[in-house]
């Protein structure tokens, strides 16, 4: 195991990254830490905001760790290069997600200019008709994410910064726990699209 300060090889990095358990989580957190700038570069290159870079960054992080683990990651470049054309594939599926039509379709009906044309005591009862049935589809699309998702995306719901969320459930640092609640948002996203 390595606590260098200098930047590991490739081949540390991909024996840590194999290893599993600690070391595994470890070198994970640190690889996260190690390229987190190209979040800032993503947003700024690809014109996105920081959340859709940082859901980029996690996706493409996650899939060159299990490339990395499964022995698919076949070394033909540094796992920076590949970090990096990995993650500007992600913030293309991004824009692309944000420019297509079936967005559009999805962003849902301006109704507060409809509510404003009915009395107030009809527009209230609208209103809390409304918040019953968003609160309901979100609960039951929760449940459909699974307990640690669920459990994981309540906290934040609830104001917990990314720190807490990984000491309550056993992330070695926020930074895992980040890149998990991001995971987590980008399948609530979809359960919303389809």
């Amino acid at each position: 195991m390595w606590f260098s300060a200098q930047v590991p090889s490739d081949a540390q990095w991909i024996e840590e990254l194999r290893a599993g358990g600690t070391r595994r989580r470890q070198a994970e957190n640190r690889l996260y830490d190690q390229y987190a700038y190209l979040i800032r570069e993503g947003a700024r290159k690809h014109r996105l905001d920081q959340e859709q870079t940082a859901t980029a960054y996690a996706d493409a992080l996650l899939a060159l760790i299990e490339q990395v683990v499964s022995g698919r990651f076949e070394g033909r470049s540094s796992l920076k290069t590949y970090l990096y054309g990995l993650f500007s594939n992600k913030c293309v599926d991004q824009i692309r997600r944000k420019t297509t039509n079936r967005e559009s379709v999805h962003q849902g009906v301006e109704i507060d200019g409809a509510l404003l044309q009915l009395p107030d005591e009809s527009r209230s009862v609208v209103q809390q008709l409304i918040a019953q049935y968003d609160a309901g589809q979100l609960r039951q699309r929760l449940r459909l994410l699974g307990e640690k998702c669920q459990s994981m995306l309540l906290a934040w719901g609830d104001g917990f910064s990314d720190d807490d969320i990984a000491q309550q459930q056993g992330y070695n640092s926020s930074a895992v726990a980040k890149t998990s609640r991001l995971r987590c948002l980008d399948k609530l996203r979809e359960l919303y699209r389809t």
